[in-house]
């Protein structure tokens, strides 16, 4: 048994196979907006890149484009969501089944680490930024964007979720997340909190490991 293959019995392995082929078109909105606003908060040098959590690889699709030099590279604990994936991005695009509790790339193999929409499946945040700052080279850089739970909506979805839906794990603030990557090999640390709709909160993080690794 391969103790890096995510398990059938998972709720987020059992909610996305139901949702992986209706996934895009059922939240357009929000994957297009999510995404604008990662893309317009990465650095400007790439390198090669780690989507952690990728999905149907809307992001990738993306980063593709942009960096056609560069090695991209997708990873999902969704079998299903990645086949939907494969069939939108070109051949070069890697793409790896996985947790990001245990990212299955060596140490120092990314300049870039990508996080989108995506943080508050995990049950071990601790562990899985961690496990990002292990596969990051020196002086890389994490971009995570994830739901803000000091927006009242959120908060309150966040409620709700932690009831209804076992594959939501929590939701976090700015203090909260500031405090996960206190934690980490980070060596600086800028959070930026908005809406992408009148309702929807958002915050990005941006974190890059200490240049002397």
């Amino acid at each position: 048994m391969n103790r890096n293959r995510p398990t059938a019995e998972h709720p987020v392995i059992r909610e996305y196979a139901k949702q992986a082929k209706t996934y895009d078109s059922r939240w357009a909105f929000y994957v297009r907006a999510t995404t604008n606003a990662t893309i317009a908060r990465l650095p400007d040098d790439l390198g090669d890149i780690l989507d952690v959590g990728c999905g149907t690889g809307a992001l990738l699709s993306r980063l593709a484009i942009a960096a056609p030099e560069t090695r991209v590279v997708g990873m999902d604990a969704s079998a299903d969501m990645l086949d939907v994936a494969r069939s939108r991005l070109p051949n070069r695009v890697e793409l790896r089944e996985g947790w990001a509790e245990k990212i299955p790339f060596g140490d120092a193999s990314f300049d870039t680490a990508i996080s989108c929409n995506m943080f508050h499946y995990i049950r071990n945040p601790q562990i899985a930024l961690d496990e990002i700052f292990r596969v990051l080279r020196p002086g890389g850089t994490l971009v995570l964007t994830d739901w803000c739970d000091d927006y009242w909506v959120c908060k309150l979805c966040d409620v709700y979720l932690r009831w209804f839906d076992p594959s939501h794990f929590r939701m976090y603030g700015l203090s909260q997340c500031r405090e996960l990557l206190n934690a980490t090999e980070a060596h600086s640390i800028a959070i930026e909190t908005y809406k992408i709709s009148w309702l929807w909160g958002l915050m990005t993080a941006i974190a890059t490991k200490s240049p002397h690794g």
